[in-house]
């Protein structure tokens, strides 16, 4: 990309000022974002043949509204440069819930997302988006119990599951939970999406919200499950089940994802370039006034590298996370994060965060604190 006019420059800019032409490239650009590594989104239509999912009173279908929405999700996706899209079903089939996360898993995914619809017997209205999670009140077990009960209509289910009850909360929260290693990138995925739900479609906002549900259990990377609104709800329903509402629903999510992808995107494209304008040994530095604000902001600033997170609580001693030392333990939206560094230098943050990888960290990511409280990464770049 711009890596040759920057060379052309002969690199007479510090790296600061170099962040904010790259930045500058980055959000402009139309295309999703540089990257070198095929970006794979598997789109998983809830329920499906023999399993039609919740049906409303004018015998509409949840199955029928979650295919709809996927396919042109998908298709919007599709159109992406470096976006692979697998779907879980493309037809109305039955597929069981082991099978979804095994698709998922053997395409080495980096992103799960199963669209459904939900139901109520009330007017119950609104959009939500759910992280597979132990936090099991009255009403979340119901939702994931609702969605896990499709375990009844596959064959041999007793031995698959190895005894797994839906109608059990003890089963819900007696769930492995494997995904705590993807916690935070499922929950940061969830809100950017319940985020567009609610300030673009206007959508009563429900939440983000944690519960059992055995298809992300099955699932090795950040994974959601999304309710898209009660088709129980007589307006609600009707909109779910128009063109213009399924329309709206798929921009909407793709539009999500891709924002998802955007900010993974600062933790590894211009991560890398601006590593690689550091070790340029032609640069000089440069006093302009951008170089000297775009200083000043980043000097507001925190870097850490977030290794881990789940419900366990751990001592931060360095033979707890692989010799690395400086590790802090927060506890946060339920659960405890642990995080490595901590730095104004993103270049220094970067050589961290590529220290943890080293060690075996591979999902870490670089996340940013202003005044003690956490912000976007991305945000501190477009304030440069």
């Amino acid at each position: 990309m711009n890596t040759q006019l920057l060379n052309k420059n002969k690199m007479t800019m510090k790296p600061a000022l170099i962040f904010v032409f790259f930045i500058a490239f980055l959000f402009n650009n139309q295309s999703v974002f540089a990257q070198k590594k095929e970006f794979t989104v598997v789109l998983d239509a809830g329920h499906g043949g023999k399993d039609p999912g919740k049906v409303n009173h004018n015998h509409v279908k949840e199955k029928e509204i979650a295919l709809k929405i996927v396919l042109q999700v998908g298709e919007i996706l599709e159109k992406e440069r470096n976006v692979k899209v697998v779907y879980t079903r493309k037809t109305d089939v039955f597929v069981e819930l082991m099978e979804r996360g095994r698709i998922a898993n053997k395409a080495d995914a980096d992103l799960f997302v199963s669209i459904h619809c939900n139901a109520h017997n009330s007017q119950a209205s609104g959009a939500e988006t759910w992280v597979l999670g132990t936090h099991v009140n009255r009403q979340n077990f119901e939702v994931a119990k609702a969605e896990n009960s499709v375990i009844f209509l596959e064959d041999n289910y007793e031995v698959k599951y190895k005894g797994f009850d839906p109608n059990s909360p003890d089963s819900v929260i007696g769930l492995t939970l494997m995904q705590e290693e993807y916690l935070d990138q499922s929950i940061q995925l969830a809100s950017i999406i319940q985020d567009g739900f609610t300030n673009n479609l206007n959508r009563i906002d429900r939440g983000v919200k944690q519960a059992g549900f055995v298809v992300l259990h099955q699932t090795y990377m950040p994974s959601v499950l999304i309710e898209t609104g009660f088709l129980t709800n007589e307006e609600e329903g009707n909109y779910l089940n128009s063109d213009i509402g399924q329309e709206k629903f798929s921009k909407s999510i793709a539009s999500g994802i891709l924002k998802y992808i955007q900010q993974l995107t600062l933790n590894t494209v211009v991560s890398t370039n601006v590593a690689k304008n550091e070790n340029n040994p032609t640069s000089k530095t440069n006093t302009s006034t951008g170089n000297n604000n775009a200083s000043n902001i980043f000097s507001k600033i925190e870097f850490k590298v977030q290794i881990a997170s789940g419900a366990n609580k751990i001592d931060t001693k360095p033979y707890n996370f692989k010799g690395l030392t400086n590790v802090e333990r927060v506890h946060a939206d339920g659960s405890y994060k642990y995080y490595f560094g901590s730095t104004s230098d993103y270049g220094e943050i970067q050589k961290m965060h590529q220290l943890a990888k080293s060690k075996g960290y591979t999902s870490a990511f670089i996340v940013a604190f202003e005044n003690g409280k956490k912000v976007p990464v991305e945000d501190v770049f477009k304030k440069s």
